[in-house]
């Protein structure tokens, strides 16, 4: 590791988040390797714990780190997800018993359990916010939160908001859908499913979805909202919150 130079313009931290990053790229530590303890850091550094605290945010916020309560920092051993929107809601794979997530992680190589790595959040009956209410109109919704854990580390929020009357006498009240998903509840309920709208923003990560999704203070996030249509009803709204360096999202949109 490289000496600090503390007469330098460039933050210490940064220095020090420069030399790790340098080492990962090298190869000196390899994925999954520990890197070493922010005490190691401090007594080679000549450093506060805060200064290495701030180091290890900014490879966290990059995607090179990952960090395990009560065990340290690990080095990063997965690139992002690429999440092909143009594939991930065929109705092939609904009939395969397939929903759109598993789809993501079995085309990444991900190791993935569905009926494991979903921590069910909230499942009630209620109001929609303002903003969903905007998209699917008034009146009682089935709302759905599910945290996506994958290989150990939370990738995804995601809650649903399902008109109660589409959900009513199907899994989707249960925590578990069944093969397909939402999806393909919704479809053997009567409800065909015609197209799927998507609106995409990075923001910082809101204090609970930082929580949630492990990371650092002012980490980005992508904030997707994803609306599914029969006809000319929404049928479901979906509000995601996505770890924005675990993710690459692809879309192949028609030339007309």
């Amino acid at each position: 590791m490289s000496p600090l130079d503390r007469s330098s313009d460039r933050a210490i931290y940064r220095q020090i988040a420069d030399d790790l990053r340098a080492d990962i790229r090298t190869g000196a530590f390899g994925p999954g390797d520990r890197l070493p303890s922010e005490s190691d850091l401090v007594a080679r550094y000549g450093v506060n714990r805060r200064t290495v605290q701030h180091a290890f945010g900014l490879l966290i916020a990059e995607g090179l780190v990952y960090s395990e309560h009560g065990s340290g920092r690990f080095v990063q051993g997965r690139p992002p997800v690429r999440r092909l929107a143009s594939d991930r809601f065929a109705r092939r794979h609904r009939r395969a018993g397939q929903a759109a997530f598993t789809v993501d992680m079995e085309q990444a190589g991900r190791v993935y359990d569905p009926r494991n790595d979903v921590e069910m959040l909230d499942l009630r009956v209620g109001a929609p916010p303002d903003r969903i209410e905007d998209r699917i109109g008034d009146g009682p919704v089935l709302i759905r939160s599910r945290r996506y854990i994958v290989e150990g580390l939370p990738l995804q929020l995601a809650t649903s908001y399902v008109p109660l009357d589409v959900a009513e006498g199907t899994a989707i009240m249960s925590a578990d859908t069944g093969p397909g998903g939402i999806y393909a509840r919704i479809e053997e309920n009567g409800h065909r499913l015609t197209r799927i709208t998507e609106d995409v923003t990075v923001e910082v990560a809101a204090e609970g979805v930082q929580r949630l999704l492990r990371l650092p203070v002012g980490a980005p996030v992508i904030h997707l909202v994803r609306t599914a249509y029969a006809g000319e009803r929404a049928v479901e709204v979906c509000d995601t919150f996505m770890n924005a360096t675990a993710f690459e999202l692809s879309y192949e949109l028609p030339a007309r």
